[in-house]
C-alpha cells in the first residue's frame, strides 16, 4: 500500500470496519452452527469456556509483549493488549497474513519500528508452534493414539522446534532474515535486531501457561456433552494444542477454519463419539470467536487513546 494512502486518516477506520464485519459474520456463522448445542448446555458452561479462552489469549499477548520488549520496544500492558487483540481480528480475513500486517502496523503507531514489530510477531508464531506441538506431543500419545499416529510428523518435530528457540539460533535467524532489508532507512534506524534469552524464556513460559486455560475450555465443553471428566482432560488439552497449531500453519484458512475441527474430532475420539466431538469442535470455534471479539472490543473500550508515533519524536511509555 502506498505511504500516502496508508497514512490517510480514513483508511484505518474503513479497514477496522471491514475486519469487524468479517469477525461479526464469523461469529454469526458459528452461532448458527452451534446454536442448538448451546441451548442444551448448562448455563455456566459457555461463559466459563469463554473466560478460559480469554485467559489463554491474555497469556499469549504477554508472550508477544515479552518478545517485543526483548527486541528493544517495551509496551505497557494496556497498549500491547490493544495492539494485539485488535490486530488479531485480521485472522478472520482469508489468509493469516492480515493479522500479522495489522499487528505490525498498529505497533508502528506506538513507536515500534516495523522491523521489530515484524520480528516479534514472527517469533511469537514460532514460539506458539513449538510449544503447542510440545504440549500435544506430551499428552496425545498417552491419551489419543489415533491422533498421535495420524500427525506423528508434527509431534516428532517438537524437539527440533524447541531447540530452534535457543537465543543463538534465534539471533542468527533474525539477522539473516533482516539482511536483505538492511538498506531501508527504517531498518537501519531501528538498529540490529536481537532478542535476549530472558525475553525468549519469558515468551515460552507465558505460551506454556496459555495452554492451561485454552485446553480447559475444550475440556469443559467435552465434559458438558458427555465425556468422562478426569479421563478427557489429557485429550482435550493435547487436541486443542495440536488443532490450534496446525490451523495456524494453514495460512489460507481464516482462523484455521476446518483444520481445527478435523483435529479435534480425531483427537477426542477416545472420550467422545464422532458426533459429540464435532459438537465440541463447533462450540470451541464459537467460544474462541467470542473471546477474540470480546477482547478486541474491551481493549478499544477500556484502553482508548493513541500513543504518539515515532514521527512525533517521543519515546514510548515504559511498561506498566
Amino acid at each position: 500500500m502506498p505511504t500516502r494512502l496508508r497514512n490517510a486518516p480514513w483508511v484505518r477506520p474503513i479497514l477496522l470496519l471491514v475486519v469487524g464485519v468479517c469477525a461479526g459474520l464469523a461469529l454469526h456463522a458459528n452461532w448458527e452452527q452451534a446454536g442448538e448445542a448451546v441451548a442444551s448446555l448448562p448455563l455456566w458452561v459457555l461463559p466459563t469456556a469463554v473466560l478460559a479462552g480469554m485467559a489463554g489469549l491474555t497469556a499469549q499477548m504477554l508472550a508477544w509483549r515479552a518478545l517485543l520488549a526483548g527486541a528493544g520496544s517495551p509496551l505497557p500492558r494496556r497498549v500491547a493488549a490493544r495492539v494485539m487483540f485488535v490486530g488479531q481480528l485480521g485472522k478472520y480475513l482469508p489468509g493469516s497474513v492480515w493479522a500479522f500486517v495489522a499487528q505490525v502496523e498498529l505497533a508502528r503507531d506506538r513507536s515500534v519500528p516495523r522491523s521489530r514489530g515484524a520480528a516479534a510477531t514472527l517469533l511469537a508464531v514460532a514460539v506458539t508452534v513449538a510449544v503447542g506441538l510440545t504440549v500435544a506431543a506430551v499428552t496425545l500419545p498417552l491419551s489419543s493414539a489415533e491422533a498421535a499416529r495420524r500427525w506423528w510428523w508434527a509431534l516428532a518435530s517438537a524437539p527440533l522446534l524447541l531447540a530452534a528457540l535457543h537465543p543463538r539460533v534465534v539471533g542468527w535467524g533474525v539477522r539473516t532474515a533482516a539482511r536483505p532489508f538492511a538498506r531501508f532507512r527504517e531498518v537501519a534506524e531501528a538498529g540490529p535486531l536481537k532478542v535476549s534469552g530472558r525475553a525468549m524464556a519469558a515468551s515460552v513460559g507465558w505460551t506454556l501457561v496459555a495452554w492451561i486455560p485454552l485446553g480447559l475450555h475444550v475440556w469443559v465443553l467435552a465434559w458438558a456433552v458427555g465425556a468422562d471428566g478426569p479421563r478427557s482432560l489429557g485429550p482435550a488439552v493435547g487436541a486443542y494444542a495440536l488443532a490450534w497449531t496446525l490451523g495456524l500453519l494453514v495460512v489460507f484458512a481464516p482462523a484455521g477454519l476446518g483444520v481445527r475441527e478435523v483435529v479435534l474430532v480425531v483427537a477426542l475420539s477416545p472420550v467422545l463419539d464422532a458426533g459429540a466431538a464435532l459438537v465440541v469442535a463447533m462450540l470451541s470455534r464459537l467460544v474462541m470467536t467470542v473471546a477474540d471479539v470480546g477482547w478486541a472490543g474491551l481493549s478499544l473500550l477500556l484502553f482508548p487513546g493513541r500513543v504518539p508515533d515515532a514521527s512525533s519524536g517521543r519515546t514510548p511509555a515504559a511498561p506498566e
